[in-house]
């Protein structure tokens, strides 16, 4: 890409917060940085931060600020309240909102589909206004609520199509998901970009299978515990090791010692350091009940990891080409979870050949390629 030609303006993203070590949050400091580092001047507004460090790295020209809204302190209350308290949340949102773009005077303001999401396009500050999704069109009817929070969810999923028509641009991550929004005007494709860039691909030496994500329902890892059992009745000397954090860590706990399975699957924390924790592995296993264009998936390629994944809705299949570059799975098969992962264990040559498959497929989400596509977006909204 000619970098001569990026035309620098001032970029606004807008997110609950950056203290999380989710995928969404990995994808917004490495596109801040990458911008910043061309030219762009960059602002990080968050609603929900209360003064937390960021976990991931943004470079120090990045600005922050934080309109303390605080949507989550009413996280797990009741449905009643949540009636009753979002509407004053939303009505001072969008008045903090307000006055801060006034002041900004930013030329895109940039919305990761959380809590602005219906407030953003109101704001008549002369900025340009994009949404972009990290998840997936049924996002929401994926949470698998039940009674009146599963009728309020699928309020919202209709709720959506409007949201989203009313931005000058709406990103999603795959083509997949594309077609699940119908004809809209002002949707386009741009995945996630790969984190790094690894010189030399992972040896696959290792008897060790990761899980990289966060320890929640989406990431659905006690089915990948599950399907680990299966593997452990034929292969003895391989363990899983789980890297994340989150609310199901008891529950994941409980689940590995129920099954008899201390000692062969490890629950670990979030790390900083995801090189190496490619690097020390032989391959990678996706158990998500949905996902939008998983991070893991790009890093693991990057590291030349063959994965073993379901076929959920959205992003593996973008991403594996089955038999190829790794194993797709029916979605929620866990014994074939298990077949797949057993398939890569046994057979070196298949686990190199694939691995190897791999590393060159990254190529295809290369920081430089995903970049210039947003560049040519910023421009063409801004030149309307």
């Amino acid at each position: 890409m000619n970098r001569n030609r990026l035309k620098p303006m001032k970029i606004v993203y807008s997110i609950a917060g950056t203290y999380n070590s989710g995928g969404m949050e990995r994808v917004l400091a490495n596109k801040a940085n990458w911008l910043v580092r061309n030219g762009y001047e960059i602002s990080i507004l968050t609603t929900d931060q209360k003064g937390r460090s960021s976990f991931f790295e943004f470079d120090p020209r990045i600005r922050f600020y934080d309109l303390g809204i605080n949507y989550e302190e009413n996280n797990g209350k009741s449905f009643l309240n949540k009636l009753i308290c979002y509407p004053f949340k939303q009505w001072k949102h969008k008045k903090s909102l307000k006055k801060l773009l006034s002041e900004l005077k930013a030329d895109v303001v940039i919305s990761m589909f959380c809590n602005d999401a219906s407030i953003l396009p109101k704001i008549k500050d002369g900025s340009r206004k994009v949404l972009e999704i990290h998840f997936s069109r049924f996002k929401r009817l994926q949470y698998g609520r039940k009674g009146i929070w599963k009728l309020a969810d699928e309020l919202r999923s209709r709720n959506d199509l409007r949201v989203v028509s009313k931005f000058d641009k709406f990103v999603v991550l795959t083509e997949e998901d594309k077609g699940y929004w119908g004809e809209l005007d002002n949707i386009t494709v741009i995945p996630n970009a790969r984190s790094f860039v690894v010189e030399k691909p992972a040896e696959l030496n290792e008897n060790k299978v990761i899980a990289v994500g966060r320890y929640c329902y989406q990431k659905a890892l006690d089915r990948l515990i599950a399907a680990w059992r299966v593997v452990c009745q034929d292969i003895k000397d391989w363990k899983l090791h789980l890297v994340g954090d989150g609310e199901d860590r008891v529950l994941l706990q409980k689940q590995i010692n129920e099954l008899g399975l201390a000692g062969k699957v490890v629950l670990g924390r979030a790390e900083i350091d995801m090189k190496s924790v490619y690097s020390s592995a032989s391959v990678l296993a996706l158990s998500s009940r949905y996902e939008g264009l998983p991070m893991v998936l790009l890093e693991a390629q990057a590291a030349g990891l063959p994965i073993v994944s379901f076929e959920c809705k959205c992003g593996p299949k973008d991403v594996i080409t089955d038999g190829l570059d790794g194993i797709l799975v029916r979605e929620g098969d866990v014994d074939g979870l298990a077949q797949g992962l057993l398939k890569l264990i046994k057979d070196e040559e298949l686990r190199r050949r694939m691995g190897a498959e791999a590393y060159k497929n990254s190529e295809r989400f290369s920081e430089e390629r995903v970049m210039a596509q947003w560049v040519e977006l910023f421009n063409e909204v801004c030149d309307k």
